[in-house]
């Protein structure tokens, strides 16, 4: 009997995935970038990828390639030890929730989470009560300066706007693509969900990104209140690469070098939500192109969440920036620090991320509403941090 190797193909690759996901090496920069690649989907839905293992093992036995005692021995230490990683990996993700409510202190987060779509529909991603209208024009640089913009079908008018910027290290990625999760929850409570578009390296700049976040914000001003958008409460959220321009346009307010033509224009925003970002200095290693230079003790609230295992943006860098945040900043600083967390963990709806989007729900809530005599000031809890 010839060997199942189809089979033997299909765990030998969840296997690669696994060890990655749980080992998560940093370095040399090859083989991190390996472990993401293999693991990304993997430590987000360890429930798909152990159904596929079931399939796969189901498949081979009803084509009679696991009868001899040696493929069978096979297929039963893949599935109970692959099982066993991959309920490692599930049980890293359900940890995030606890992180979060830790990071926030005071402030309650829900416990609940939508674990029909976890299981059962992680990467669809959209909510038939939100609308979406894509390719809005917000700058001159064509298929770059396109944003595109969520809210519930009702059009409630006076909603609070999420303003999120995708990764891709400033040479890749799109609008539509990262954080869905998180926009068509929000959308579909009423906010106004604004997802965009920038321009990329080479062509572009440190300065024509920051630029284009600034102009983002210009246009939520201007024409927002047309699609039911409060201009005066605008959270500005980002991933990866994101997450450092989201950064960077908060703590450069009405700064008019990265305004130009709309230099009076009121680029603030009343909160920073940075997921799995990178702190660091740009590609040139200026230190004025990282957030770190420009922390001020009127910074707006920031709300970070890192993975303690991403292989692409070292955890290190977001605690130390947390750190300095805390340090300089008269305003709230969360950070929670995710516990097997990877690079790009917020691509599906998974028990981590739908955990971050809770949090997010309760720190926006807070924010926006710390001006009312019923929501006093707070102070965020220690920060959330998980070893190894």
């Amino acid at each position: 009997m010839s060997l199942p190797y189809g089979y033997l193909a299909t765990v030998a690759l969840l296997a690669a995935a696994t060890l990655f996901t749980l080992a998560a090496p940093v370095r040399p920069r090859p083989l991190a970038m390996l472990s993401f690649r293999l693991g990304v989907v993997v430590n987000e839905l360890p429930f798909v990828a152990f159904a596929s293992l079931l399939a796969a093992t189901v498949l081979a036995l009803a084509e009679g390639d696991l009868t001899s005692p040696a493929a069978a021995g096979v297929a039963a230490a893949a599935v109970v030890g692959l099982g066993a990683g991959l309920g490692l990996v599930a049980w890293r993700g359900r940890q995030a929730l606890p992180a979060v409510r830790r990071a926030m202190g005071a402030v309650p987060v829900s416990r609940r989470l939508p674990y029909g779509r976890i299981l059962f529909r992680p990467v669809f991603r959209r909510r038939r009560a939100v609308e979406r209208i894509p390719g809005l024009t917000y700058g001159p640089a064509g298929r770059r300066n396109l944003l595109d913009l969520y809210r519930h079908r009702s059009r409630p008018g006076g909603a609070p706007v999420l303003i999120h910027l995708h990764g891709g290290g400033y040479t890749g990625g799109r609008k539509n693509t990262q954080s869905l999760p998180l926009l068509h929850r929000l959308a579909g409570q009423g906010w106004v969900c604004v997802s965009a578009n920038y321009r990329l390296r080479p062509q572009a700049t440190f300065h024509d990104h920051l630029v284009d976040a600034k102009k983002v914000i210009a246009w939520v001003r201007e024409h927002g209140p047309s699609y039911g958008a409060d201009p005066d409460r605008i959270v500005l959220a980002g991933s990866s690469a994101g997450a450092h321009m989201a950064a960077l346009a908060g703590l450069t307010a009405d700064d008019p070098a990265f305004q130009p033509g709309f230099e009076h224009v009121d680029t603030s925003v009343a909160a920073v939500v940075g997921l799995g970002g990178y702190y660091g200095p740009y590609y040139d290693g200026d230190p004025r192109t990282s957030p770190f230079a420009h922390v001020r003790p009127d910074a707006p609230p920031f709300f970070l969440a890192h993975g303690d295992h991403d292989t692409l943006a070292p955890v290190e860098t977001a605690r130390s920036f947390a750190e300095r945040l805390r340090g300089l900043s008269t305003r709230p600083v969360v950070y929670a620090e995710l516990p097997g967390g990877h690079h790009a963990f917020d691509l599906f709806h998974s028990l981590r991320f739908e955990a971050v989007v809770n949090a997010i729900d309760a720190f926006t809530a807070q924010v926006l509403s710390c001006g009312s005599p019923e929501r006093p000031r707070w102070r965020p809890g220690p920060p959330a941090r998980q070893s190894g």
